[in-house]
């Protein structure tokens, strides 16, 4: 009797404190999923790029498991998560004969990964320019954007030239690079993806009209490690003539040659801090 009844109590025991463990499991459940209704959309592409970027490095592409994550947060963003609106004064410019300025809202850097957004008013210009070693995702707020985007042409048969040296011994060279996109794109719309040799690592923003890009670059742009803003005129397949490079005539309008410059002096960007929901760094 006396065995059976400490039988008892020790089973009686263990499964009162099965029942609370699970009772504390669902709860804990239970509030993490809580927490992920409550979190804001900013809240969410920050931790999002915190996995995302934790492993890689220049030159390294997050795994296609991490781009589609990435890509699925920043696509669900909207204006009104990040506290813009297209009244704001970032989107106007008081004098229509000069270039527009364009202000950049600072929301988050790191040697990992940065994220801000771009306000360009109606005709700002963001000139064509590299990404060295990064992973780029971009998400048009709203407002439309001309967007023209290039890679380095590197499939073309060995003895074809794609570097030139112009007959000014001062000037740089030029090299050939295939046109990516070359269109207008309207919000709503997909983000946009570019890597580190392809999917048009430089590209140049023209506001069509008031528009916002938020942008998440891995690694960000730093000049003590050798990841330079680098600015490019570009010109028509057409203007040179060079000995060696044989491209079908109806191809030709995909190739343009590209030449370092230095960052336009018309170019200006304001920097500022982002006022929008708050971003806790966790």
């Amino acid at each position: 009797m006396g065995i059976g009844r400490n039988l008892s109590d020790k089973k009686g025991r263990e499964l009162r404190e099965l029942r609370e463990e699970t009772n504390t499991n669902n709860k804990s459940r239970k509030s993490r999923r809580q927490r992920q209704r409550k979190m804001s959309p900013g809240q969410k592409l920050f931790q999002t790029c915190n996995q995302v970027f934790a492993s890689t490095g220049p030159g390294v592409v997050p795994s296609p498991q991490h781009i589609e994550m990435l890509r699925s947060v920043l696509g669900a963003i909207k204006q009104e998560d990040v506290g813009l609106k297209p009244e704001m004064p970032y989107f106007t410019s008081n004098n229509p004969r000069r270039t527009p300025k364009i202000t950049y809202l600072h929301i988050y850097n790191c040697d990992q990964f940065s994220m801000g957004i771009f306000c360009l008013p109606p005709s700002g210009v963001i000139p064509l320019h590299n990404h060295p070693g990064m992973t780029v995702f971009s998400k048009l707020l709203f407002g439309t954007m001309h967007i023209q985007s290039y890679d380095w042409v590197v499939d073309l048969p060995p003895h074809m030239p794609t570097i030139v040296k112009p007959s000014e011994t001062q000037t740089p060279d030029m090299r050939l690079a295939k046109v990516k996109v070359d269109a207008d794109f309207s919000a709503p719309c997909d983000p946009s993806i570019l890597y580190p040799a392809e999917g048009g690592n430089m590209h140049c923003f023209t506001a069509v009209t008031a528009c916002a890009v938020l942008d998440v670059l891995g690694p960000p742009y730093s000049d003590p490690d050798g990841r330079h803003c680098t600015y490019y005129h570009n010109f028509p397949f057409s203007n040179s003539s060079v000995d060696g490079i044989s491209i079908p005539e109806e191809e030709r309008k995909a190739y343009e040659w590209l030449q370092e410059k230095e960052k336009p002096k018309n170019y200006q960007v304001v920097g500022k801090m982002y006022s929008g929901p708050k971003i806790v760094e966790s």
